[in-house]
């Protein structure tokens, strides 16, 4: 905003008219009116007044601090787009720098302007395209002090793309720590840089972790959405979200260990008795190949450590020892087949002989 719209802004915010607001500073009505218009400038010794009158400092009066609202920003950056289509890109690129000198503080702008004139100048066939670099550059790279991490992140991308591009790609990986350890584009930008400098195994270990940590995400998600689906006693929702956890498990070659482990809880969820056996048997059988997936083709490059007898026999132990609970599975009390199953039949045989 200029002065003139910050001056009505504030001025109506107290509920002040122009008439009012004149006779306090000893103006005119229509000095105020022109003011507001940008027709003219308050002068340089009503700016202490005019701030006090409305309660802002000087800084926000003169829009030294001003944040541009996001449909105002939208529509600058919808103006450049627009401006692309048609005009020669120096053109646009003068304007667009305007405006941003216009408001220095506004990160939103910066960055949006920035990101679109990079874009245009890769779209289109622009003359000497380098005499552009330091300005874009040395924009980004203040946005890189911004405290939203959404600015960092979008500026700090956007340098690796543009020295990608150029094929430095030490500098590219420089802009990555900009990225938290936590966020998984870190980890695939990396890999992509080891792939285009030749590392590939790097690279493969780097995309084989994002796999594995995308299915366990995944598989958290979708075990998530069927308890609700149980929770509202949807059913046919529940045998719907089993299928897609079973076809995840089989994509990510995650073991029969693990399918059976999500079919036992819609089972369970239906007290049916035969799916409940099957399902607990091919379990406890299949405990043994339980880190079977450390061998499969799509993990390769990754190392995982082997689990031990112990760690088995305590799965095992833990998987009968749930089998057994009466509130889980009550509703297979008496069923012969699974009482042996669950050791029960000789547990009461060990107890008579004593």
């Amino acid at each position: 905003m200029q002065i003139g719209q910050v001056i009505r802004t504030y001025r109506k915010k107290k509920n002040m008219t122009q008439e009012e607001m004149a006779a306090r500073l000893g103006v005119s009505a229509p000095a105020v009116n022109k003011w507001e218009n940008g027709n003219s400038m308050p002068d340089i010794m009503l700016l202490a007044p005019i701030a006090r009158l409305l309660d802002v400092s000087l800084d926000t009066l003169l829009a030294f601090q001003e944040e541009l609202t996001d449909r105002e920003v939208n529509e600058l950056v919808r103006t450049v787009n627009e401006k692309m289509k048609s005009e020669d890109y120096a053109a646009v690129f003068r304007w667009a720098k305007k405006k941003m000198e216009q408001y220095p503080n506004s990160e939103h702008l910066h960055l949006w302007m920035c990101m679109t004139l990079n874009a245009g100048r890769i779209v289109k066939e622009v003359k000497e395209e380098e005499t552009y670099d330091d300005f874009l550059c040395t924009s980004f790279e203040r946005l890189l002090h911004s405290r939203e991490e959404y600015v960092r992140t979008t500026a700090a991308d956007s340098l690796y793309g543009f020295f990608m591009r150029k094929e430095q790609y030490e500098k590219a990986e420089e802009y990555l720590t900009y990225f938290s350890s936590q966020n998984p584009e870190r980890k695939r930008k990396q890999a992509f840089l080891y792939a285009r400098m030749g590392r590939n195994d790097e690279a493969c270990k780097l995309y084989e972790e994002l796999l594995f940590s995308g299915y366990q995400v995944l598989s958290t998600v979708l075990f998530s959405m069927f308890t609700m689906a149980l929770q509202d006693r949807d059913m046919e929702r529940a045998e719907y979200l089993t299928d897609k956890t079973v076809q995840l498990i089989r994509l990510f070659e995650a073991g029969e260990y693990q399918e059976y482990a999500v079919r036992l809880e819609l089972a369970q969820a239906k007290e049916n008795v035969e799916e409940t056996l099957t399902c607990a048997e091919k379990m406890l059988a299949g405990i043994g190949q339980i880190g079977d997936y450390r061998s499969v083709r799509l993990y390769g490059h990754l190392s995982f450590k082997e689990p031990s007898d112990e760690f088995t026999d305590g799965m095992q132990e833990k998987a009968i020892e749930l089998f057994r609970d009466e509130e889980s599975f009550g509703y297979m009390k008496g069923n012969e087949r699974w009482e042996e199953l669950i050791g029960l039949h000789k547990k009461e045989k060990t107890e008579q002989m004593f």
